[in-house]
């Protein structure tokens, strides 16, 4: 079966739980397809519950045409993960459960649902005083190799590694849950479209033209409401 052919991304998640996982208590679909964010790349991200997996587990594969990734989880697992991504501040399985469409119902499928919820609307702990000294700190690091290098290689990536500190610093001291690759973008707009354009375009004028005052720009309005740059006294202990 090719692309063309190919059944939609429910009629394809319903045949696929039903011939993998036949006896599991409850399955959806989640991911760019139940958003309708989906690519010609998009794969189906089909959440499992069981009760008797011993342990939790991932898979990826190709059926019906499509490509699939399987998260398989009992009623212990999905709270330890769930745990894990709130200390890491990306609920990546939370988002999937809170946003998924249900492909196999049960009586407990509605608490976890609601319990992901719950996880996505109140956010991501608070960082300490000494957490936002830390991270400007390193910001501040990153920011003066940015600047000083005349190395253009080597600065495109330091521009990286600065851009993901800089998403990080900003969600996190507003409280907002961060994110990788391209949910970078998707967790700025989140928090604020007009605010992300202009991280974009910080980093995208500096890619395209060398100049780095944009993105020095940038960190530093980022920066000052919480004193601004950070190097003179700081100290790890």
């Amino acid at each position: 079966m090719n692309k063309k052919t190919r059944f939609s991304p429910f009629v394809t998640a319903e045949m696929f739980v039903k011939e993998r996982f036949p006896d599991c208590d409850a399955a959806l679909l989640a991911g760019s397809v139940t958003r309708g964010e989906d690519t010609v790349t998009s794969d189906l991200d089909i959440v499992i519950f069981d009760q008797k997996v011993p342990s939790a587990y991932r898979e990826s594969l190709i059926a019906y045409g499509w490509p699939i990734e399987v998260f398989v989880h009992s009623l212990n697992s999905y709270k330890l993960f769930f745990e894990s991504d709130i200390k890491r501040a990306r609920p990546s399985l939370p988002r999937m459960v809170a946003e998924g469409m249900v492909i196999r119902e049960s009586d407990f499928l509605p608490r976890i649902i609601e319990e992901a919820k719950r996880i996505i609307e109140i956010g991501p702990e608070e960082w300490t005083d000494k957490e936002i000294e830390f991270k400007r700190y390193f910001i501040t690091d990153t920011l003066d190799d940015f600047i000083g290098s005349d190395n253009r290689a080597e600065a495109i990536f330091i521009a990286g590694t600065l851009a993901e500190q800089l998403h990080e610093f900003v969600l996190r001291t507003n409280k907002r849950w961060v994110g990788k690759s391209k949910w970078v973008v998707r967790e700025l707009n989140r928090y604020d479209p007009v605010f992300t354009e202009q991280f974009v375009e910080a980093f995208s004028n500096y890619y395209g033209t060398g100049n780095k005052n944009k993105v020095t720009e940038l960190a530093e309005l980022i920066l000052e409401p919480f004193g601004g740059r950070l190097f003179d006294g700081f100290s790890i202990k």
